[in-house]
């Protein structure tokens, strides 16, 4: 076995990445800077086509298993409560898994390492802070810090699957073009049984509001209520007792506090890099590009990557096919973020927020009527679970 692929990044699409190409044979060694294994808590939604990819390798099952499946998906209003429902049984025949699957990220990272851990050529290293990068014709080299002093590894290519932060992207000086949002989003997550008050509320629900919008997630053991904060809130005055339970007295009143599990606060970006490939150096999920949430298309999209790009380095390490295989990795996910992540996130965003009375009635009439005919609402279901947007990627040579 003499192909070696290195990886910085242990969540979901530099594991995914990993588990490709071990089962292909080649070796790999991923690289991730947390002493334990990632369990970011704001990543819970699974697109129908990323569940009929994680399927190759039997993690959708397991997944099914551990999640909820989430039929219906829903606008509201805060005021006049649903607005439109969509039933994605119309997928049936687009894909093997016609729902989305309300799932946390972590348990998918947990599955994939179980994985990995059956190869003998593949390795991950944790605690392993990725430095440097350099190249050359024939190979890449990385420099890592590791609880032993730093270490020098050599590989025929590197992924970059290290996050929003990425250090691969930020050591060859890729820039990362885009903005970020003045505000900050909060994501509190309660096992208040909010289906009980609100009228056939299902498991992924979008709430519009001129003042404060939110999002409704159901998890198999917890509500996740993502809201919007004010830019001139400072860190700590989002993140108290006071400031929590007004947000989510606001959404619903009741005559005791509400019970919170787990509090997330953090800043959002639509940014896509200017090049996902240099060399033998590439990148993929949020070192590539990173999107708001709304819509559940950063860590599919994600993971989409590493599929595309782990399956193209197969044909390059094991077929013998050219490496500029690559180029057409960057020419379709490239496309994509661009196109259909982050334009649609950045959409969705600005539909839940929109503050003109007579702008919300027009979108809320709008989604009514394409909610009501079974043609339109399957060609927005195609949209919004990222079908439209593999089409595209696989249309590009």
């Amino acid at each position: 076995m003499s192909s070696h692929v290195l990886i910085a990044g242990a969540g979901p699409v530099g594991l995914v990445s990993a588990l490709t190409l071990a089962t292909a044979g080649i070796a790999v060694t991923v690289f991730e800077r947390n002493t334990t294994a990632p369990e970011d808590l704001r990543a819970s939604t699974f697109h129908p086509p990323t569940l009929d990819m994680l399927a190759r390798f039997g993690l959708t099952e397991e997944l099914v298993s551990q999640g909820l499946v989430a039929r219906y998906t829903q606008q509201r209003d805060r005021k006049e409560g649903l607005v439109a429902e969509f039933d994605m049984a119309l997928l049936e025949g687009e894909t093997k898994h016609p729902f989305r699957l309300q799932c946390e990220q972590w348990k998918l990272n947990k599955l994939l390492i179980d994985r990995i851990a059956k190869f003998p050529h593949a390795k991950i290293m944790l605690g392993a802070e990725l430095q440097t990068v350099s190249q050359d014709d024939s190979h890449v080299e990385v420099t890592v810090k590791t609880p032993d002093g730093i270490e020098t590894f050599s590989g025929d290519y590197l992924i970059g699957a290290d996050g929003a932060w990425s250090a691969v992207r930020q050591s060859l000086g890729i820039e990362f073009e885009g903005f970020t949002y003045p505000e900050r989003f909060l994501v509190v997550s309660t096992d208040f049984e909010f289906a009980e008050h609100f009228p056939k509320l299902s498991y992924v629900n979008y709430v519009s509001d001129p003042q404060e919008w939110c999002v409704l997630l159901r998890v198999p053991t917890l509500w996740r209520v993502l809201f919007p904060t004010r830019p001139e809130e400072s860190d700590e005055e989002v993140m108290t007792d006071e400031s929590i339970q007004a947000r989510l007295q606001n959404l619903l009143p009741k005559g005791s506090p509400y019970p919170t599990v787990h509090r997330t606060l953090y800043k959002v970006h639509q940014r896509v890099a200017k090049e996902f490939r240099r060399g033998r150096v590439i990148l993929a999920g949020d070192a590539a590009h990173i999107n708001n949430p709304l819509g559940g298309m950063g860590m599919n999209g994600g993971v989409q990557d590493a599929f595309n790009l782990s399956d193209k380095l197969v044909e390059i390490l094991v077929s013998g096919a050219s490496p500029a295989l690559l180029d057409r990795y960057e020419r379709q996910r490239r496309a994509v973020a661009i196109e259909y992540i982050n334009a649609n996130t950045a959409r969705n965003k600005k539909t839940i927020e929109e503050r003109d009375p007579e702008a919300r009635r027009k979108t809320q009439d709008e989604l009514r009527a394409i909610a009501a005919d079974p043609a339109a609402a399957k060609d927005y279901l195609r949209k919004t679970s990222m079908i439209d947007a593999l089409e595209r990627a696989e249309s590009i040579t």
